[in-house]
């Protein structure tokens, strides 16, 4: 059969026209709910998901995946779980939880995602990072051997904390654990007017969990007023927020450190939850610590019908806190010899370092500075019990000359301390005196015998 040259024009034609035709579709995984409540969500038919994969519903929030089961997935929830309804569409969104990163990031307060609450806009270039990733291995660490001052004498000469040092704060609520952390923060500022490069200046990240709006305001209002919020970078998941962005801000502000980090600057992180309440315009006191984030794990793996531990914590606390923890390190040289210094706070209770978040936490970090209450009542601050705390980095994270005045200090302290001992021991031989204390009390019927 021959073609007319009205058809062979034709077949050209629908040639051109189907070699020039693309087709743009896209294929999403979707899912339906089978049950909501408690700010978590049962979901049907998501079997490739991932763990930790963000998740979309059909009313535009936001969750993540946690729970991978046979018949369903769990699902917690960023924000109100009222529009969600049951039989409503899940759509996966194919990434793990990130958060922009970058020196954009500075002089901002932000939420657990990242998003600015500051009301200063939109944030300007950065880039996204992972909230969870591996941690340095070994081979990628160097030891610990630049000094990171706190600007406290206590501290800087008795339990010296290192560049890539994670260091314990422990002790009772109100025991000036907050002050330690602040100061911390706001000595950086003479510190990095000194540093001659961007390789030498710290950075900090300070995450908060479980406070009030106010109280973050007011926290930030100290920071502007000291200029200390030119390097500083301030995470928030406020008391109104839901239990999971409680439980994501620690990661997210470690992902920010951890940009100054692998960029060869350094950071420090001081690690939450904290709850501040200003006294007298002064300093903020810590009324919640570290276990802040434990409370708000204990309420997702309740929800989600996961197997119970000591105390209703869920098996997997200890490594919650492992894997955040161990991002803390100090890089090679070959790599940038960057660093991330972490500053984890946990409350006691009377004392009582032997509770379970304490004794998860001990381990896993470098050394621990211990407030007392007798101390603090004292007027000694900051209250640190000398002979509790400790820093396994040691004099390898001190200046020369601070290593030649400091080094028999706790010698000399613990020699004060025996003497302090020895002084309310009570002289024998009928004397009724004391070397140390009151008189006691006299007999009160040879007292009036003598008056008579």
């Amino acid at each position: 059969m021959e073609f007319s040259p009205r058809a062979a024009e034709l077949t050209t034609l629908l040639e051109s026209r189907i070699s020039n035709f693309y087709t743009n579709f896209q294929v999403d995984e979707i899912g339906r709910v089978v049950s909501v409540g408690d700010g978590n969500a049962r979901v049907y038919g998501l079997n490739e998901i991932q763990a930790g994969e963000m998740v979309e519903f059909a009313s535009g929030v936001k969750g993540i995946a946690l729970n991978l089961e046979n018949k369903n997935v769990g699902i917690v929830v960023f924000g109100s779980d009222t529009a969600i309804k049951e039989g409503d569409l899940v759509k996966r969104t194919g990434s793990i939880v990130d958060v922009p990163a970058g020196k954009a990031m500075l002089r901002r307060v932000v939420d657990a995602l990242g998003v600015p609450i500051d009301g200063r806009g939109a944030l300007s270039d950065h880039e996204r990072r992972r909230v969870e990733v591996k941690a340095p291995g070994i081979i990628e660490r160097k030891y610990v051997h630049e000094p990171m001052q706190t600007g406290l004498k206590a501290v800087d000469s008795l339990v010296p904390i290192g560049r890539g040092q994670r260091e314990l704060i422990i002790g009772d609520r109100q025991t000036g654990k907050t002050a330690i952390a602040i100061d911390t923060i706001l000595n950086q500022k003479q510190m990095n007017s000194r540093s001659t490069s961007e390789s030498e200046t710290l950075y900090c990240v300070y995450v908060a969990i479980g406070q009030k709006c106010l109280t973050v305001a007011q926290l930030v209002q100290i920071l502007l007023e000291a200029n200390a919020m030119e390097y500083s970078i301030l995470v928030a998941a406020t008391a109104s927020d839901p239990a999971p962005l409680q439980f994501l801000a620690p990661y997210s502000g470690c992902a920010l450190g951890e940009y100054f980090r692998d960029n060869g600057m350094h950071a420090l992180i001081i690690l939450p939850p904290l709850r501040i309440l200003l006294l007298c315009n002064f300093w903020p006191r810590i009324l919640d610590d570290l276990s802040k984030q434990s409370v708000a794990y204990r309420q997702m793996s309740l929800l989600l019908r996961r197997p119970l531990g000591r105390e209703a914590f869920p098996g997997d606390v200890f490594y919650l806190h492992s894997r955040l923890l161990e991002r803390a390190a100090k890089r090679l040289d070959q790599t940038g010899a960057g660093s991330l210094t972490a500053l984890p706070v946990i409350e006691t209770q009377a004392g009582d370092v032997s509770a379970y978040i304490p004794t998860n936490v001990i381990p896993i970090t470098d050394g621990q500075i211990c407030s007392k209450t007798e101390l603090f009542y004292r007027r000694i601050r900051p209250a640190i019990n000398v002979g509790l705390s400790v820093s396994r980095v040691g004099s390898a994270a001190q200046l020369k000359t601070m290593k030649q005045v400091c080094g028999s200090s706790k010698l000399e302290l613990a020699q004060l301390r025996l003497l302090e001992v020895d002084n309310r021991v009570v002289v024998p031989a009928k004397s009724h005196l004391r070397i140390a204390g009151p008189p006691p009390p006299m007999n009160n019927r040879y007292h009036h015998s003598r008056q008579s």
